[in-house]
């Protein structure tokens, strides 16, 4: 009896252990078949975005195709069209009307700009890129002369700066600037370049920072795709999460990590010298006064000399610009009058309008930036001080252009710049 139901029972536990192979194939087989279902939705999903937001092919062909009608004209646009010297390298947009790309032109290395017309389907970012016309490229137009196109320049400068005392030398940089194969005159194509340019508030920007060597600077342009040096070094902290990786990862452990990768701290000292002097010189500059509307980190770079670079100057609005948007704009709450990431004023309750004082100045929010870059890793004896003077700047607010307000500021700066002076005079990196 015993004998006969061993090997029943033996055919029982093969059979199961048969089912059981059968179903871990199966379970396998599944997962498999999904993971190569999710991963070929991906590769789809990263390459359609890639097709969308990186379309350098077209911003070439249309720069190009006008260039070759005698539409416009530049310093780059033999080199790009003609000679093939200049080249796109790897992509870097983040927007599909905003071309951004790595560069080469003969031995200098770059970033190109390139804008596109009609935007495609996906839009990535915070907020989508509202749809553009295609540059037409009509302005000025033909017949106009050098000096009604010297007018039309300043004229547009003074909507952007107000009246300033140095107007006319900028417009004879810009002149400068637009000669683009440097013959002594500036041809019609070359007008039309140069104006499709200066439509672009953060190229008029660049124009104006760069001779403090607060921006890249610009190699060459042709219509409005135009080429800047590369900064090397970026953002301020040394670490760039893709923008995939951004939404999963907590803000105090993005906070920690980017602290891992900044530079020495003598190192760090300069590059917030930098950014001092480049309030310093907004704060009452040659042609007005800026406000910087987005001080992350992210719009920072530094050189491998340490010396900062503003790598992104859409942060930046002029005052005049900015007072004239604030008095335009209705509010019910504080909430409403806020213009770009942080430059705010309040609401006038009384008439439903916002005011035209921003509430704090440039240097208190660069200070705000500053506080975590410059307190870790400080030196022995220099963290408590430092630490107070930060504090001391972070608490500044009112109109910087008041008189009791326009002396504390100065005064916090050059206390500040001096502290961090003191620490770094005597070493290689200063």
């Amino acid at each position: 009896m015993a004998k006969g139901l061993f090997p029943r029972a033996w055919v029982k536990k093969s059979f199961y252990f048969q089912a059981r192979i059968s179903f871990v194939r199966v379970k396998y087989l599944f997962l498999t078949w999904l993971a190569v279902l999710v991963g070929s939705w991906v590769l789809y999903g990263q390459y359609s975005t890639y097709t969308e937001l990186c379309r350098g092919h077209e911003c070439k062909t249309a720069i190009c195709d006008k260039y070759k009608r005698g539409m416009i004209d530049g310093s780059a646009c033999s080199s790009l069209c003609d000679k093939e010297t200049l080249s796109m390298g790897r992509c870097l947009s983040t927007l599909p009307n905003n071309q951004v790309y790595t560069g080469s032109w003969g031995d200098l290395d770059g970033i190109i700009r390139c804008r596109l017309g009609d935007a495609g389907p996906y839009e990535l970012g915070e907020e989508p890129e509202p749809r553009r016309e295609a540059p037409v490229f009509d302005t000025p137009t033909r017949g106009t002369s050098v000096e009604k196109f010297r007018e039309m320049v300043s004229n547009h400068l003074k909507s952007k700066l107000g009246e300033q005392a140095n107007l006319a030398s900028l417009v004879s940089q810009i002149l400068f600037v637009a000669d683009g194969n440097k013959d002594g005159r500036v041809s019609l194509p070359e007008a039309r370049s140069t104006w499709a340019l200066l439509q672009m508030d953060e190229v008029l920007l660049g124009l104006l920072l760069q001779d403090h060597g607060h921006t890249p600077r610009l190699l060459g342009f042709c219509g409005d795709l135009y080429m800047t040096e590369v900064v090397p070094y970026g953002p301020l902290y040394g670490l760039a999460l893709p923008w995939p990786l951004v939404a999963w990862v907590p803000g105090g452990m993005q906070r920690s990590m980017d602290q891992w990768f900044t530079p020495s701290w003598p190192r760090k000292a300069k590059i917030s010298m930098g950014l001092l002097e480049l309030v310093e010189d907004l704060f009452h500059g040659t042609y007005g006064s800026f406000l910087i509307c987005d001080l992350a980190a992210a719009h920072f770079g530094y050189t491998e000399r340490h010396e900062l670079r503003l790598t992104d100057t859409r942060a930046v609005v002029a005052e005049e610009e900015f007072r004239r948007a604030m008095r335009s704009r209705r509010c019910e709450t504080d909430a409403d009058c806020v213009y770009g990431v942080d430059c705010r004023t309040s609401c006038d309750a009384a008439v439903r309008r916002c005011r035209e004082e921003a509430e704090r100045p440039n240097l208190a929010k660069a200070c705000g930036t500053l506080k975590d870059y410059l307190l870790r890793g400080a030196p022995a004896g220099l963290g408590e001080e430092l630490e107070r003077q930060l504090y001391a700047c972070m608490a500044l607010g009112g109109d910087p252009a008041g008189g009791q307000m326009n002396m504390e500021h100065s005064l916090i700066l050059n206390n500040l710049k001096a502290l961090l002076w003191r620490q770094i005079s005597h070493t290689k990196d200063s």
